[in-house]
């Protein structure tokens, strides 16, 4: 037993080595510094890209748009005259743009050009800026209308609408306030003030003007062959002339005309007053231009003249 305990006491001691592992780089190591840089530049791929796709066109969203739904290089068509196709229906062409977007100088030299506009496109533009010009007038004269003590009274007898003519400015009569004497062209005192009113109005815009007298269906009484055709007539005409008179300028009007009862106001009721009134109208340019041209005659010139046709009665020639 004494033998076996002093082998246990010879027995050496395990020895353990530290080994300190220094960095240079600090406490942490640089991986984290690899990290950020990565994201920095991730980030600024990013930006740049949303930069690019904020500035590009139309025409070039959609050439990349198209490239990346058929990114093949290899034989194909585009959509440019100049470029093939082949078997695979690729286009030669990393990316097709349309024939419309020929590269031209702009602010870095890589801007598309814009396409022409077209007639219709000038045509289109000028309807939208006339319609404007006419809706803001009738809204200065809505203003006006509720602002003048002259007018007040009459406001229930003004009608403002737009139509495709332009801007329309009716004048009913009412049971109690009609606009002209009872079967005559002769004028109400405050009909005359709101034709005087209106003038000033009508010349704040370059357009022409058309009038045209309405009445009811009851037939007028005077005889020797005057009715109300003629009666509606006079009416338009007499308007005219208070417009003149208040300062438009007689330029202005392009068509005077009586309609008699073949246009009602309310078909419900053919004798309601409101069917008595004068219709006056700011027109557009389109119906401005079927007035002023309505006797032109639109003719081919392959086609000879009347003068020159044969007369109808003419033999027929022989073969």
């Amino acid at each position: 037993m004494a033998d076996s305990g002093d082998k246990k006491d010879k027995v050496p001691a395990a020895i353990v080595v530290r080994r300190v592992k220094r960095v240079a780089a600090g406490h942490h190591g640089g991986a984290w510094k690899v990290a950020y840089a990565d994201f920095v530049t991730a980030m600024m791929a990013f930006f740049l890209v949303m930069w690019l796709v904020g500035t590009a066109s139309k025409v070039q969203k959609g050439a990349i748009a198209e490239y990346f739904k058929n990114p093949s290089m290899t034989a194909g068509t585009s959509m440019l005259p100049s470029q093939s196709m082949g078997p695979g229906g690729a286009a030669n062409s990393m990316i097709k743009m349309d024939a419309t977007a020929v590269p031209s100088a702009g602010e870095n030299g890589h801007a598309l050009a814009k396409a022409e506009p077209t007639a219709a496109d000038v045509a289109k533009l000028a309807r939208e800026q006339e319609r404007a010009r006419l809706e803001s007038l009738m809204s200065d004269l809505k203003a006006a209308i509720d602002k003048s003590q002259a007018l007040q009274p009459f406001k229930d007898q003004l009608l403002l609408d737009i139509t495709p003519e332009g801007l329309r400015i009716q004048i009913v009569d009412k049971q109690s306030r009609p606009m002209f004497d009872s079967g005559s062209t002769t004028l109400k005192p405050y009909t005359t003030e709101i034709l005087h009113e209106l003038a000033a109005f009508i010349n704040s815009v370059p357009n022409k003007i058309s009038l045209s007298g309405h009445t009811d269906v009851a037939p007028f009484a005077g005889g020797d062959g005057y009715t109300n055709w003629e009666l509606s007539s006079g009416r338009a005409n007499a308007a005219r002339r208070a417009l003149v008179g208040g300062g438009m300028q007689e330029t202005r009007v392009a068509l005077v005309i009586g309609l008699a009862d073949s246009v009602l106001f309310d078909k419900s009721d053919p004798r309601n007053p409101i069917n008595r009134r004068i219709s006056i109208v700011v027109m557009n340019r389109a119906a401005e231009d079927a007035v002023l041209h309505q006797d032109e005659v639109q003719t081919d010139p392959r086609q000879p003249l009347p003068s020159d046709a044969a007369p109808a009665d003419a033999a027929p020639a022989v073969p």
